[in-house]
């Protein structure tokens, strides 16, 4: 592609209107560019729209910290987050974690997170719904807290609109990369300065088919709600890296997801309905977590994505082609900071995030390894 015009005439199509692709249409069209979304299904409808929704900033990594500390911030300048501390835990046994969380814990302070340990006793008399008779290790991260995610989606999403933005739901993407480098990418035969795919799991047939393979998985993931529950008011959210799974309050009941199966899933033909291993899986965990079983509401399934090194891919993959995906489950919680990051660079004010789509082998293979770990 030949150098990037003027922001006031860019032309730049969005694929996707999850987070991560409602967030970098606003930014763009917010300053000036002529902004077009192409979402296959409603905004939120995918991936977005079934997230847990947990916030928060306690990464030992410098780039991670600081993307999801921005994150953060941006959630909290619309009032959109729910403050609630995050607590996270290995059982008496679990030496893998446990010392994970004592290598991880004092990098995470280093990089001024406000993370503490917390003693089991201290943990009890906080939370006293909480069991903790055979934790092992706890911390807590203070700045942290939850979102209603597919809320925050469609405001975006309005966002956009009120900064000029196109939005067309209900339109499937056909992607054309540029045949030469002064030609424009073309989407649904229309062309564009440059076009951004933020299209979840989807994003690597998309670019695959325009001859730009990318080495992400889809995988599916399983999300359980609990019927209505005073504990909802009585736990902090918490990720039990022993029994792996994740607790939060939600409208009055409890989430708990994971249920990861780390089997590569077509993104065209999958379950959405959450397996019966799981659902009875969350009832016994429930009881190891807060003392008792509580009756379901509801189940899903849903798909995350995966990298052979667990970073997503974030930037320009060929030119005038973007991509944003791969989060390991960690996508909506540095959505705002990651929309923000790739518009600048599509614009050319900045880099894009360190996370260059292109630093493997486009056919590199990998197992899947599931994103919600004390390890990296």
């Amino acid at each position: 592609m030949s150098a990037a015009p003027p922001a006031e005439s860019t032309e730049v199509a969005v694929v996707g209107c999850g987070v991560v692709g409602a967030t970098t249409a606003a930014e763009l069209a917010r300053r000036g560019a002529d902004v077009t979304v192409f979402e296959a299904g409603d905004v939120a409808s995918g991936a977005s729209g079934r997230a847990a929704g947990v916030c928060y900033d306690a990464f030992a990594g410098k780039l991670d910290a600081e993307i999801a500390e921005a994150a953060l911030a941006a959630f909290r300048e619309r009032d959109a987050i729910t403050d609630c501390p995050y607590v996270w835990l290995a059982r008496e046994g679990d030496d893998r974690n446990a010392e994970a969380m004592d290598e991880h814990v004092p990098r995470m302070r280093k990089r001024g997170r406000d993370v503490e340990f917390i003693d089991p006793a201290n943990l009890d008399a906080r939370w006293p719904e909480l069991r903790t008779d055979d934790v092992e290790r706890a911390a807590i991260a203070h700045d942290a807290g939850y979102v209603d995610t597919g809320n925050y989606t469609r405001e975006t999403a309005q966002f956009a609109i009120a900064a000029g933005a196109d939005v067309r739901e209900e339109t499937p993407a056909r992607i054309d990369a540029p045949a030469c480098i002064d030609a424009d990418a073309r989407v649904n035969g229309d062309a564009f300065d440059a076009v951004v795919v933020a299209a979840g799991a989807h994003t690597p047939r998309l670019v695959a088919a325009a001859g730009l393979p990318i080495p992400v998985k889809a995988y599916r993931v399983q999300a359980f709600l609990s019927e209505e529950t005073p504990l909802s008011a009585a736990v902090p959210m918490c990720y039990d890296a022993t029994g792996g799974y994740y607790l939060r309050p939600r409208d009055g009941r409890l989430f708990v997801g994971d249920g990861t199966v780390p089997e590569a899933k077509d993104p065209t033909d999958w379950d959405r309905r959450a397996d019966a291993w799981f659902v009875d899986d969350c009832a016994g965990y429930l009881e190891q977590a807060v003392g008792q079983s509580v009756p379901e509401f509801r189940s899903w399934a849903g798909l995350c994505t995966a990298t052979p090194d667990g970073h997503p891919l974030v930037g320009k993959r060929a030119p005038g082609i973007y991509v944003a995906t791969g989060f390991q489950g960690h996508g909506f919680m540095r959505g705002p900071a990651i929309g923000e990051r790739l518009a600048e660079a599509v614009l050319g004010e900045s880099p894009p995030p360190q996370f260059d789509p292109r630093r493997f082998a486009p056919d590199e293979d990998f197992d899947i390894v599931e994103g919600m770990s004390l390890e990296e």
